[in-house]
């Protein structure tokens, strides 16, 4: 490394300051902020550009599918720092992450900067942020990776070509604002199709038996359960024995049912119980690998409520500042180095015989696992404990490293052993025999298990046997039969993908890469195809109209298979097997040779044909009723009918909005005809307003009951609807039911707002009823009122003393809390229900929760709090919204051109 004033940029300030502090007075270190240009919008090209071949995509389809990159807005003030600092550099070191991402923005980087041809240019790449680790990267820098350039912008170009031809038939056929992404769709697919099994699902009941035995021998014998096998000789049916329309898969089994099974227990009552077999079989477990980038995420879901998004943000903080490897990786394998510190430290906190002879070697399982070359674990040739980084770190980022600590050092640990025993019990009597079967493990040896053990996710059927440990038994001895309990079940969905299982699937099925996981799973949920309950993921009914149209006129681009190969084609183009312009052009443009298995996608879209977006939106969900997506959500929809049930020829259906708090496997013929019912067109009467004439009627409505009145029509007026007068409507308080409210009560409602009374300056207050309660209202200042009562009974001199008073922009004095609900497990904080500005909320003092507008009081239970606070920590802090305004651009800058 020459003499000199050299310059180092990174992608962020955190990472920079850390690298600072390991280099010397010589090295400036200076952050891009991650990418400094990209392709434009089209509106904001330059005009001259807008109806030339850039215009539709700001990429050239017609001539190499050259893109147009411009610096962003946002970005020339950095750029010129950038210039600045490199003017007075001896040697640039382009030090951003080693993946497809990383080396794109260094070469974006290059192609901006325009350094001096003079100037020594350096790529330098490392794995951690350490001393030892920065000092190697300056000694064994290399050139730009173009291939694996040329595989990002690929990536970047399909992404822009998918997401400009798709989008537009969405908005057309389905919403405006809806949008397509090669991966998105896919992975909102996935959670459609997991939905649609759980509404095609049909519930089938079985019954079994458990017993309780204990040996005859010993007056203190421990008891034990086991559960049934067979009756008279056939294998009595379990849930996996049912398929999901509620059939059988296997004609042999027997099925039991309440009858027959309290038939079984009565005719064994007082046998005694024969083992007529124990097998004892030796234990092993294997650790877990080291994490990669999915199976991080998947084990932060798991154990810390960490959504993807989250855990990704932790970890980067965690990398940036040096306590972790670099967390964007496919590779399972450790370093030498970190082998070494894991079996030292595993050693020396656990024991020599907790550490196996030979160092464990993991393989990744995919093929295309290549671009970090080491697992995520802690930095440094020496691993601090998390005891040790107690002080340093706190919250997420301590749970998160001790969980990446404990995983790396229990994978270089030896296997936990043990006994697995299993016994077979025969019951006779009454005519009848029935074989049951328990199974217990005993752990003798706890090997890596002392430091950690991996999360599960929960499974459709739990074990028939949870491990516990039998008592010591021998073939033909006789146990007594201390209880028969008959149990019913019912067979259960599919369950719903978490954020966890959800990775899980992706990564099984190749889709995507596992750096992009964390924001394909936001972005599907950020615009609204993918809500959460709890943890599961629950698509909305405008996914189902979006996955409609996709696989009905785009099926092969929404296959998995087939973006599963574009994915290893986009790493063929990273090895430089495969031209990305070529990639491009077979894609978008077909291929007759049939190498790539579609006719190309710009053909697709010019040859749609029509789209009947009223079936596109329709879902039929039985008995004539229909679900449709509108442009204001989900309703349901019936042919009108007589008394008799007979439709009546050339009425308006009956409609109904749908609620969100219902999921679509919820929506069954029942709960629809229940919303229809409920919401008739012509509402509940409630009499007529003696001031206007109008009939007044009570509806529930999308957004909660309400009360509006009837407007007469008139069949010659040609004025269209939405310029003719709106009826007077108002939400019902609280305190009102829709099925009692009254006329009186309605009219109440109606004459909101209320003018309280005039100042002397002539300016009005007016009490009104808001999104967010009642309030006073004079001029452009409002005032909040105590109660919802109020806005009836307010007088003006009350009102004036309330604006008397300072506005408080602070918090008010504090309320004691409407109900306690225990101590948060994650926090170990106590939950309370609080009365906000806003309304009631649950919050353990850190997180807050806003009661949903159907909770009741009385029936909140602790395990609902806990489950709602950890919804919202795994949601995180709702982004910030950028004010910065965005100039067009006015000047493009190179392309890249392949040597």
């Amino acid at each position: 490394m020459a003499d000199g004033r050299h310059l180092v940029i990174v992608e962020s300030p955190a990472k920079a300051r850390t690298i600072g502090r390991y280099l010397g007075d010589d090295f400036v270190v200076e952050a891009s902020v991650g990418h400094i240009r990209d392709l434009p919008q089209p509106k904001d090209l330059p005009a001259d550009m807008k109806k030339g071949p850039f215009g539709r995509f700001a990429v050239d389809v017609e001539h190499g599918f050259e893109p147009y990159y411009v610096v962003d807005p946002d970005k020339k003030k950095k750029v010129a720092e950038l210039k600045r600092l490199l003017k007075d550099a001896d040697t640039l070191y382009l030090a951003t992450d080693e993946d497809r991402e990383g080396e794109a923005i260094a070469w974006h980087l290059m192609e901006t900067l325009k350094p001096k041809k003079s100037l020594p240019v350096h790529r330098m790449v490392f794995h951690e942020i350490t001393r030892e680790a920065i000092q190697n990267a300056l000694t064994q820098t290399r050139d730009i990776d173009t291939d694996l350039v040329d595989a990002q912008e690929t990536r970047r170009v399909l992404d822009r070509l998918v997401g400009y031809e798709v989008s537009p038939v969405l908005w057309r056929k389905v919403r405006q604002g809806t949008s397509a992404g090669r991966v998105q769709s896919v992975a909102t697919r996935l959670v459609v199709d997991r939905e649609r099994e759980r509404m095609a699902f049909v519930a089938s009941s079985y019954w079994d038996v458990t017993g309780t035995f204990a040996s005859r021998s010993e007056e203190e014998a421990p008891a034990f359960t086991a559960g049934i096998r067979t009756v008279d000789g056939s294998r009595v049916a379990t849930g996996r024995d049912f398929a999901d329309d509620g059939t059988l898969k296997t004609a042999s089994v027997t099925v039991l049912t309440e009858q027959s099974s309290r038939e079984l227990v009565e005719a064994l009552a007082g046998a005694d119980a024969t083992v007529t077999s124990v097998e004892s079989k030796p234990y092993t477990r294997r650790p877990a690998a080291p994490f990669t980038t999915s199976s991080l995420q998947q084990e932060a879901s798991r154990k810390l409520r960490l959504g993807a998004r989250e855990t990704m943000r932790v970890a980067q903080g965690l990398y940036e500042n040096g306590y972790i490897t670099y967390m964007r990786t496919d590779s399972v394998a450790l370093s030498q180095e970190a082998i070494r510190a894991s079996r030292s430290q595993a050693t020396e906190l656990y024991g020599a015989s907790y550490v196996p002879d030979k160092p464990r070697v993991y393989a990744s399982k995919s093929a295309n696992a290549q671009e970090a070359h080491e697992a995520i674990r802690p930095a440094g040739s020496t691993f601090r404990t998390p005891a040790q980084l107690a002080g340093e770190l706190q919250g997420e980022q301590f749970r998160l490293y001790e969980l990446i600590w404990k995983r790396t050092i229990a994978s270089q640990m030896a296997d936990a052993k043990g006994e697995t025993t299993t016994a077979q019990l025969t019951v006779a009597g009454g005519g009848r025999e029935a074989m049951f079967s328990a199974s217990g493990t005993v752990i003798t040896f706890r090997g890596f298990l002392a430091a950690y053990e991996e999360g599960r996710d929960a499974s459709r059927y739990g074990d028939d046997d949870a491990d516990k440990r039998l008592p010591q038994m021998r073939e033909g001895q006789t146990l007594e039969v201390r209880a028969l309990e008959a149990d019913g079940h019912e067979t259960t969905p599919p369950p719903r993908y978490t954020e966890a299982s959800l990775v899980r699937a992706l990564e099984e099925r190749g889709i995507g890469r596992p750096s992009t996981y964390a924001s394909t799973i936001s972005t599907i949920q950020d615009r609204g195809y993918v809500l959460r309950r709890g943890s599961a993921l629950v698509p909305s009914w405008i996914a189902f109209a979006v996955v409609r149209l996709l696989e009905e006129h785009f099926g092969t681009f929404i296959d998995y298979d087939f973006t599963a190969q574009m994915e290893g084609d986009l790493d063929r183009i990273a090895r430089g097997e495969l031209e990305g312009r070529d990639y491009l052009d077979t894609f978008y443009n077909g291929d007759g040779s049939g190498e790539v298995a579609h006719i190309g996608l710009h053909h697709t879209v010019e040859n749609l044909g029509d789209i009947d977006a009223r079936e596109i939106n329709s879902i039929p969900i039985g008995e004539g009723i229909t679900l449709r997506v509108g442009r204001y959500g989900a309703f349901v929809e019936r042919a009108a009918r007589d008394e008799d049930g007979t439709p009546i020829e050339g009425a308006d259906p009956v409609r109904a909005s749908v609620p969100d708090d219902i999921a679509p496997d919820e929506l069954t013929v029942a709960a629809a005809t229940e919303l229809l019912e409920r919401q008739k067109d012509d509402g509940r009467v409630l009499g007529t307003d003696p001031a206007s004439g109008h009939e007044i009627i009570a509806k529930d409505g999308r957004y909660g009951p309400y009360v509006t009145e009837v407007l007469p029509e008139d069949p010659e007026d040609k004025t269209p609807k939405s310029k003719r007068p709106k009826p007077r409507t108002g939400s019902l308080l609280k305190s009102m039911e829709l099925a009692t409210v009254t006329l009186e009560d309605a009219l109440k409602l109606l004459s909101l707002p209320r003018v309280v009374g005039t100042e002397e300056d002539g300016t009005e207050i007016t009490a009104q009823n808001g999104r967010y309660g009642p309030y006073l209202k004079k001029g452009t200042d409002s005032r909040s009122l105590e109660s919802e009562e109020q806005l009836f009974t307010i007088t003006l001199p009350e009102a004036q003393a309330i604006y008397a008073q300072p506005k408080q922009r602070g918090r008010a004095a504090a309320k004691p809390p409407l109900k306690e609900l225990g101590t948060d497990p994650t926090s170990e904080k106590p939950i309370v229900v609080k009365d906000g500005r806003f309304g009631a909320y649950i919050t353990d003092g850190t997180t807050n929760v806003t009661l949903r507008k159907d909770d009741v009081l009385d029936s909140l239970t602790h395990e609902i709090a806990v489950e709602r606070l950890a919804e919202k920590r795994a949601k995180g802090p709702a982004p910030k919204r950028s004010t910065a305004k965005r100039a067009p651009a006015k000047k493009a800058t190179s392309t890249r051109k392949k040597s």
